[in-house]
């Protein structure tokens, strides 16, 4: 369960709203339990979503307009702040690996997409105290087929503006270099096999595919026919003439060979 000596603690799953976060990091958190890894799914929630629920029922169009541009980033950062000390606290305690559903790093993009960079400063004094997490992966995904998935999904809605705002953010923060891309314009089981896929080697060696396994362990489909078994043909023996006798005319197909110390060497065809 160590990658080297280090024990998996925290992996986080990061990227624009749409990329498929959420489904990913349920996952993964099942696929590390199932592995003997035992994992837990956290949703580190910054409250937009519901601060703009609550700004519709007062009539306002978003939640911007409802507590201002700084009101928003300041409830973000402190719901996001306590959503991921609780989930650290909580692993910490159950020795299980926190598969984090968004991290500090979405909330560095957040600030930078709406333009308040002098949040930035603030958030990263705040968020020092968190461990980087092991592994991070940024669902990298095209902001039109964010739109369209979050258009589908009819649960709240997000404007192309923001998502390729965001997308631009995720890029320019300067832990971006050490993210693991993750293309998640794919569909949703080709990512987990990438995201699983990077993990293997913190698994332990009997839950990693072994593409040499023996036959026996393969499916019953996969079990190939046993191949017929092939007669085998005996050359004829051939006894050396006696003294005074004529040599047997070779049958077609054999061969012989001319002063050659020995009896003749016969061949027959199958």
């Amino acid at each position: 369960m160590r990658r080297g000596r280090t024990r998996l603690r925290t992996v986080a799953l990061i990227g624009i709203d749409g990329s498929g976060k959420t489904t990913q990091a349920h996952r993964l958190a099942d696929a590390l339990t199932a592995a003997g890894r035992p994992a837990t799914y956290r949703r580190n929630a910054s409250g937009r979503r519901w601060l703009g629920r609550l700004a519709h029922r007062l009539g306002r169009p978003d939640a911007q307009r409802l507590v201002g541009r700084d009101g928003v980033l300041a409830v973000e950062s402190v719901l996001r702040w306590l959503a991921i000390a609780a989930a650290l606290l909580s692993c910490l305690l159950t020795g299980r690996t926190a598969v984090m559903d968004r991290y500090s790093a979405c909330q560095y993009a957040s600030i930078r997409a709406h333009g308040g960079h002098r949040w930035e400063r603030l958030a990263r004094a705040g968020y020092r105290f968190f461990p980087t997490p092991q592994v991070t992966f940024l669902l990298a995904v095209d902001p039109a087929e964010a739109y369209r998935r979050i258009e589908q999904r009819g649960t709240d809605h997000e404007t192309m503006g923001w998502l390729t705002a965001a997308d631009t953010a995720y890029r320019a923060l300067p832990e971006y270099p050490t993210f693991v891309l993750v293309d998640a314009g794919r569909p949703a089981e080709e990512v987990s096999e990438q995201i699983q896929a990077h993990l293997a080697t913190w698994l332990p060696p009997s839950a990693r595919p072994d593409p040499a396994r023996p036959p026996a362990e393969r499916p019953p489909s996969e079990v190939p026919e046993p191949a017929a078994p092939q007669p085998s043909v005996m050359p004829p023996s051939v006894s050396t003439p006696a003294a005074g006798t004529t040599a047997a005319v070779p049958a077609v197909g054999e061969r012989t060979s001319r002063g050659a110390a020995g009896p003749l060497v016969a061949q027959a065809r199958p």
